[in-house]
C-alpha cells in the first residue's frame, strides 16, 4: 500500500536548488536598489553649475573638501559577493545530476515503445558487450540496463510499470526537505541550536527592539516627538511670537542637545567661547527660567544662529557645529508650522474662549525665518544681499539709482535728474541692460558677469487661480457653507526669461517712426477712414432694422449653445480634478527641483514654497499651507476651505512664499462672492417612493370598490 515519506536531503542537491533560489531573490532586487550610482555624473553637474553656484558654502564644501566616504565602497564589496555566491551555486546546480527523474526502460535501452521481446534481447546483448564490467564498462549503466531489461521482460514487471511507473509496483510517495540531513543529525544538535538561539533570541529581538526605539522618538518627517512637544507648549503658550521668540524657541530642539541626540556635540572649550560671542551680538535675553530655552544647549545654537545671521565670523571649533544647527532649521522650522496649522484648528474646534489659536504673524514669522536661515541674513536686510559681490558698503549705490531724463520746454532742453529706489531683485531685474550696467559700474567685467548670472537663475513664479465648488450643479456658484476649492496654477520661470521679455519690450518701445511723413500719411489716412466710415453707418443703419428681425431667433439658440457648452466646461473640469487625484496616489514625485543659490548655507538646498490663503484684514488665515516641493516647471495645487457663514464679497489673498530666497513671495488677490444657500426642496421626483405597479393596483382596487358600491345601490332598488 502507497504511503507518504518525508526525508532529508543526504546528498544536498534539493538544497542547493533553494539556496540559488533564496541569494537570488535577496541579490538582484538588492542589486537594482543599493548599486552606487555613479560618481562621475555628480561630479560633471557640479562642473556645469560651478559658474553660478561656485561661491556657495555648500558647493565649496562638496568640491574642495570632499569628505572619503567608504559606503559606497562597502556596498559594491557586499553585492559583488553575493553575485559570486550565487554564480557559484548556479554552477553547482548545473553539475548535478536529476535524481527525481521519470524511469522509462525503453528510454535506458535506446528502444521505441511497443518494442517485441526479440528486439528488447537482441539490444540488451549489444548494451552488454558494451557496458558489461568485465570488458571495461560502466557498472552502473550496466546495472540499469539489467534493471530494464528485467522489467520489460518479465511479465509482472512490465505490468507494474505500465499501471504504477515503476518495476517494484506502487511505491510511497517522498517529500524532500530542502535541507541537509547533517542539520538533525545527533552530532551537531547543540550547534544547530546555539545558531537558532542566538538569531531568533539575540539578534532578532535587539534589531527589532532599536527600531522600535527609534520610531516611537522620531516623527514621520524624522523629527523628535520630544522637540514637537516643545514647540507645541511654546506656541501655545505665546500667541504671538516675534522672530526673537521664534528664534529662542527654535534653538529649544532637542536635535541639538547631546542627550537626546549623538550627532550634537558639546565641548569644554564652548564655556568660553559662546560667552564671547554674546559679547558682541548682544540683545540676548538670558534671564528668563524657562528650560529648555535656557539650557546650554538651546543657548549655544541660538548663539550660533544669530551669529550667521549677522555674518559673523566664529571661531573654527564652532564651525562644525553652526553647519549642523543650520542643516537641521529647515526641518524644524516646517514642523513649528505644522504645529502653528493644527493649533489652529484645534482652535477652531474648539468653542472655549480661553483657547486661542496662533496668530497669523507667528505662521509668517516663521516662514520669515527659513529664508533668513537659508540666505544668513537678518529680517529687514535687503534683498540685494543675496546675490555675490554685493556688500553692505556698496549697497547704498545700489539701492538709491540715478537717471537723467531729458525734456524740451518753451524750446529749450531741460535735464531732470530723477532718483528710484531699487530695494528688491524685481527692481533689479526690471531695469534695462544699460541701466543695470551703470548701476553695477563698481564690478569688474568678470564679477559683473557672475552677478548676472546668479540672478538669471533665480526664480521667477507665477500663479493662476480659479475658484470653483466642485460636485455641485453650478460649480461657479459659491454659496454659504459649501466647500470652496481654489485651483493654483503655478508656472516657474528664472529671472533669465524675464530678461529677454523686459529686453524685447524695450526694443519695441524704442522703435520711432522713420520720418515725420510717415506720421502725416498715416494722419491723412485716418481722416480718409473717418469719412468712410461716416458713409458706411448709413448703409449700416438700413440694414440693421433688417438684422434686428432675426436677432430674436437666434438669441434662444445662442443660449442652448452657451448652455451646452458651460455643461460640457463642467463636466471636464470635474473629470480632470478626478485625474489630477488619481494622479496624486498613483505618483511618487522627486522632492529634487533646483538647487537654491545660497552664500552661507552648509547643504545643497532644493526650492520649496509654502502656498496658502489668509484673510489680511482679519489676519486669519483661510486655507492651511501647502508645503509645494515638486515645482519644477508647472505644478497644479488644490487649496480647499469651508465658504463663510453669512452672503456678500469677500476679499482675501493668495501668499506664495519661499522657503529659501527672501524677496520672491507672490501675493494675489482673491474675490468671492458667496451667496444664499438654495431652499431644500420639499418634493423631489427621486424622493418619490412610489412604484408604478402599486399606482395601478390602487386605480384596479378604486374602480373594484366603486363597482360594488353600484351592485349594492341595484339591489336596493330591486
Amino acid at each position: 500500500m502507497a504511503g507518504q515519506q518525508f526525508q532529508y536531503d543526504d546528498s544536498g542537491n534539493t538544497f542547493f536548488y533553494f539556496l540559488t533560489s533564496f541569494v537570488g531573490l535577496i541579490v538582484i532586487p538588492a542589486t537594482y536598489y543599493l548599486w552606487p550610482r555613479d560618481q562621475n555624473a555628480e561630479q560633471i553637474r557640479l562642473k556645469n553649475i560651478r559658474k553660478v553656484y561656485g561661491r556657495c558654502m555648500w558647493y565649496r564644501l562638496r568640491l574642495l573638501k570632499p569628505q572619503p566616504n567608504i559606503i559606497p565602497t562597502v556596498k559594491k564589496i557586499v553585492l559583488l559577493a553575493g553575485w559570486a555566491l550565487f554564480l557559484f551555486l548556479a554552477y553547482k546546480v548545473s553539475k548535478t545530476d536529476r535524481e527525481y527523474q521519470e524511469y522509462n526502460p525503453y528510454e535506458v535501452l535506446n528502444l521505441d515503445p511497443g518494442a517485441t521481446v526479440a528486439e528488447i534481447k537482441k539490444q540488451y546483448r549489444l548494451l552488454s558487450l558494451k557496458y558489461h564490467p568485465d570488458k571495461g564498462g560502466d557498472e552502473v549503466m550496466f546495472m540499469r540496463i539489467a534493471k530494464a531489461y528485467a522489467a520489460l521482460t518479465d511479465e509482472e514487471s512490465r505490468k507494474n510499470w505500465e499501471e504504477f511507473g515503476n518495476p517494484d509496483g506502487p511505491q510511497a510517495t517522498s517529500f524532500g526537505i530542502a535541507l541537509p540531513a547533517w542539520i538533525v543529525d545527533q552530532k551537531n544538535s547543540i550547534l544547530v541550536l546555539l545558531v537558532y538561539g542566538l538569531a531568533f533570541m539575540v539578534i532578532l529581538p535587539v534589531v527589532v527592539g532599536s527600531w522600535w526605539y527609534r520610531s516611537i522618538r522620531y516623527s514621520g518627517d524624522q523629527i523628535l516627538i520630544r522637540t514637537t512637544q516643545i514647540y507645541t507648549y511654546f506656541v501655545y503658550k505665546t500667541r504671538n511670537m516675534d522672530m526673537k521668540r521664534l528664534i529662542m524657541v527654535l534653538a529649544g530642539a532637542s536635535e541639538f542637545d547631546p542627550q537626546y541626540n549623538k550627532d550634537a556635540t558639546s565641548r569644554p572649550t564652548d564655556n568660553i567661547l559662546i560667552p564671547q560671542l554674546i559679547r558682541e551680538i548682544g540683545s540676548i535675553n538670558l534671564k528668563k527660567n524657562e528650560p529648555p530655552l535656557t539650557c546650554p544647549y538651546s543657548l549655544k545654537a541660538r548663539v550660533l544662529l544669530l551669529s550667521h545671521l549677522a555674518r559673523m565670523k566664529i571661531p573654527e571649533t564652532l564651525e562644525e557645529d553652526q553647519q549642523f544647527m543650520l542643516k537641521k532649521c529647515p526641518a524644524l522650522l516646517q514642523e513649528m508650522v505644522n504645529v502653528i496649522c493644527q493649533l489652529i484648528i484645534m482652535a477652531r474646534s474648539r468653542e472655549e474662549r480661553e483657547f486661542r489659536a496662533p496668530t497669523l504673524a507667528s505662521l509668517e514669522n516663521c516662514m520669515k525665518l527659513s529664508q533668513m536661515a537659508v540666505q544668513g541674513l537678518q529680517q529687514f536686510k535687503s534683498p540685494l544681499l543675496q546675490l555675490p559681490h554685493i556688500e553692505e558698503d556698496n549697497l547704498r549705490r545700489v539701492s538709491n539709482h540715478k537717471k537723467i531724463f531729458l525734456s524740451l520746454q518753451w524750446g529749450y532742453i531741460l535735464i531732470k535728474p530723477s532718483i528710484y529706489k531699487i530695494k528688491t531683485i524685481q527692481d533689479l531685474v526690471s531695469l534695462k541692460e544699460s541701466d543695470r550696467h551703470n548701476l553695477l559700474h563698481f564690478l569688474e567685467d568678470e564679477k559683473y558677469e557672475e552677478v548676472m548670472a546668479v540672478l538669471g537663475s533665480f526664480p521667477y513664479v507665477t500663479m493662476d487661480i480659479k475658484s470653483q465648488v466642485l460636485d455641485d450643479e453650478d460649480s461657479n456658484n459659491i454659496t454659504v457653507g459649501s466647500l470652496v476649492t481654489v485651483l493654483v496654477k503655478l508656472t516657474r520661470q528664472t529671472m533669465a526669461e524675464v530678461f529677454e521679455k523686459e529686453q524685447s519690450i524695450c526694443a519695441a518701445e524704442e522703435q520711432p517712426a522713420e520720418d515725420g511723413e510717415a506720421v502725416v500719411k498715416e494722419d491723412e489716412e485716418e481722416v480718409s477712414d473717418k469719412g468712410s466710415d461716416s458713409e458706411e453707418e448709413e448703409t449700416n443703419r438700413e440694414s440693421q432694422s433688417e438684422k434686428d428681425d432675426g436677432s430674436d431667433r437666434d438669441s434662444d439658440r445662442e443660449q442652448d449653445e452657451k448652455q451646452n457648452k458651460d455643461d460640457e466646461a463642467e463636466w471636464q473640469e470635474l473629470q480632470q480634478s478626478i485625474q489630477r487625484k488619481e494622479r496624486a496616489l498613483l505618483e511618487t514625485k522627486s522632492k529634487i527641483t533646483h538647487p537654491v543659490y545660497s552664500l552661507y548655507f552648509p547643504e545643497e538646498k532644493q526650492e520649496w514654497w509654502w502656498l496658502y490663503i489668509a484673510d489680511r484684514k482679519e489676519q486669519t488665515l483661510i486655507s492651511m499651507p501647502y508645503h509645494v516641493c515638486t515645482l519644477k516647471d508647472t505644478e497644479e495645487v488644490e487649496l480647499k476651505f469651508p465658504a463663510p457663514g453669512k452672503p456678500g464679497n469677500y476679499q482675501y489673498t493668495v501668499f506664495l512664499r519661499s522657503d529659501s530666497y527672501m524677496g520672491l513671495d507672490q501675493i494675489k488677490p482673491l474675490k468671492l462672492e458667496v451667496h444664499e444657500a438654495k431652499p431644500v426642496p420639499e418634493n423631489h421626483p427621486q424622493w418619490d417612493t412610489a412604484i408604478e405597479g402599486d399606482e395601478d393596483q390602487e386605480d384596479s382596487e378604486g374602480f373594484e370598490d366603486s363597482f360594488e358600491e353600484e351592485e349594492e345601490e341595484e339591489e336596493g332598488d330591486d
